[in-house]
């Protein structure tokens, strides 16, 4: 699996993983602002972005993925980052391979696991009739009948591409997303812990790092920082990027 990824800056390399339905694209703004002190990797991981389509796709696969980038660009380790779904794949990869991983960041995902909660937005993106559509407008005003967040909707077009013929397609593979949706939402189930610093960032506004989750946040990395980002949900990444930005090289340095 040769996965697709922008590389940029200098220094010590730091590898960053988008969510579900994400690419590379969506850290490139945050990334801007990290390049003078580090060699960032914006990583599309597997059936996202202009990484490879499979039919495998589970955190498992997804982790041996990030180590076979590195085996090829000769990174021995490297700082993490991920987030939601790149999260739960950065902190499988340090509990696999501990000793690649110098420090983690992962952002507004915990351990535990998650209920499948995408039905909405996978039927939406169904529902756009690729065959007929002549413009991104018309594929908006479909996907809106189930999706009526306009922020929302311009995040998940981020995904619609065109094929060598020139017709629309999902650059995600929708397919496989659908029918292996429950993987995404796996806990974490491993014996050891990742004992290097990790910094668990939430966003304030949303409910995906609870205080029940700081009991598996602390057996799985008990070296851990746990900080909310204030007037940020999920996307905090993208609702407050400067202050993601100033935590971020914070705890790194």
């Amino acid at each position: 699996m040769k996965l697709n990824f922008r590389k940029t800056g200098s220094g010590e390399p730091l590898i960053i993983l988008h969510g579900l339905f994400g690419s590379a694209d969506n850290w490139f703004s945050i990334a801007k602002e990290l390049e003078k002190d580090f060699t960032l990797y914006l990583v599309d991981q597997r059936n996202h972005g202009d990484s490879p389509h499979s039919e495998e796709w589970d955190y498992k696969v997804m982790a041996e993925d990030i180590k076979e980038l590195m085996e090829e660009e000769g990174i021995e380790k490297a700082f993490f980052m991920g987030h939601s779904m790149g999260g739960k794949t950065v902190m499988n990869f340090a509990l696999r391979y501990p000793e690649k991983v110098i420090k983690l960041i992962v952002a507004d995902i915990a351990p535990r696991h998650y209920p499948v909660h995408h039905q909405t937005i996978l039927e939406g993106l169904s529902s756009v009739n690729l065959s007929e559509i002549k413009s991104r407008k018309e594929a908006d005003e479909q996907l809106a009948k189930f999706v009526p967040e306009a922020g929302i909707r311009q995040f998940l077009l981020k995904s619609l591409g065109r094929d060598g013929k020139g017709d629309f397609i999902w650059k995600i593979n929708l397919s496989v997303i659908i029918d292996k949706i429950e993987n995404v939402g796996e806990a974490l189930d491993y014996e050891n812990s990742f004992d290097q610093p990790t910094l668990f960032m939430g966003g304030a506004n949303s409910n995906y790092i609870q205080d029940k989750d700081k009991e598996d946040i602390d057996r799985y990395f008990p070296n851990n920082h746990l900080i909310y980002i204030k007037n940020a949900g999920h996307w905090l990444h993208a609702e407050q990027p400067q202050a993601v930005i100033d935590t971020v090289k914070a705890f790194l340095r």
